[in-house]
């Protein structure tokens, strides 16, 4: 059943508080904040490429505060190892069984940090998690829980011994943003309030984590056209065929698109996607997706370029029918 606009009012508004109390913990980053709840509500994932000291643990700590869950911060050393993500079984002797002790990757929050510097193995332990929301150990299934966000970091500065995260493994990242440096009068006001360690500690729940769950289903119900999916297609396969181009947006990459647009029309009090939903969305959805050629990329072209051409190229459909 397709959402209503009654419904679509509700989920603007208070996806618009959701925004506002995150905020208050970052302090003029409402954008970022809009994009990554997006992304959580769309049940996907989150990878921050910024500087060290921007606030992402702030925005971690904010998001489960606001939504009435846990959070959990997990520091990728080049000696982490798999079980020091999912969890381990360990064997009880005075009850004789064996006990699964959870990770920190079960909580409703998680914090991935720096997670290029951790060795492949390590990083692929949470490929089951960030795809599926469950981990298996020792053939066991456990899950992972509604809402589940990791908010993955890497630095684009110092790069001496880290380990390239794999295509396959960025697709499975919803969206790619930064949060970045505040302005200078937001600079000052974070300043002024330097004694308090825990900005989001003050911070009221707007929601419970089984009200975002309902959210999140509210907003897979969006309408969306076909002449919108098509479109969607379209750029999607324009990716592909970009001469600057090796590996373009996977399918997987346009269905990410379609879930995420759906949320976003819903946070605009819209009960259907348009197509500048998708040209607003195709940056933070898709840039981390794109491989540029060898020969392109030291010409200076960059994956945000390749995608404005793209949107350039591809005319949107102008009518929408009746919903």
């Amino acid at each position: 059943m397709s959402m209503t606009p009654e419904q679509a009012a509700w989920f603007q508004g208070t996806f618009h508080r959701l925004v506002e109390n995150v905020d208050k913990a970052l302090q003029g980053k409402s954008e970022v904040v809009g994009l990554v709840i997006a992304a959580m509500l769309a049940e996907g994932h989150v990878l921050l490429e910024d500087a060290p000291g921007t606030g992402k643990t702030s925005l971690a700590k904010a998001l489960a505060a606001t939504v009435q869950g846990t959070s959990s911060r997990i520091q990728f050393t080049p000696d982490l190892l798999p079980s020091d993500v999912t969890g381990v079984t360990i064997y009880d002797q005075r009850e004789h069984r064996f006990e699964f002790h959870r990770g920190p990757i079960f909580a409703s929050i998680v914090l991935a940090d720096e997670i290029n510097r951790a060795s492949p193995k390590t990083q692929s332990a949470l490929l089951e998690v960030m795809e599926e929301s469950r981990v298996t150990v020792d053939g066991v299934t456990h899950e992972a829980g509604r809402p589940f966000l990791v908010i993955a970091t890497q630095n684009p500065i110092e790069q001496a011994g880290t380990y390239k995260l794999p295509e396959a493994q960025l697709d499975r990242f919803l969206i790619k943003t930064s949060i970045g440096y505040p302005d200078l009068e937001v600079a000052e006001r974070i300043l002024a309030g330097a004694s308090q360690r825990n900005p989001s500690a003050g911070l009221a729940a707007v929601i419970t984590t089984s009200a975002v769950a309902d959210m999140a289903d509210l907003g897979a119900s969006v309408h969306v056209e076909p002449a919108v999916l098509r479109y969607t297609a379209e750029l999607a396969e324009a990716t592909r065929a970009d001469s600057a181009i090796r590996l373009g947006v996977s399918v997987r990459g346009a269905i990410a698109m379609i879930r995420i647009a759906k949320v976003w029309a819903a946070a605009h009090g819209r009960h259907y996607v348009l197509p500048d939903d998708i040209k607003a969305l195709a940056r933070p959805v898709w840039q981390h997706r794109l491989l540029l050629d060898a020969e392109a990329e030291f010409a200076g072209t960059t994956a945000e370029s390749v995608i404005g051409r793209v949107l350039e190229n591809v005319a949107a459909p102008q009518a929408r029918a009746a919903v």
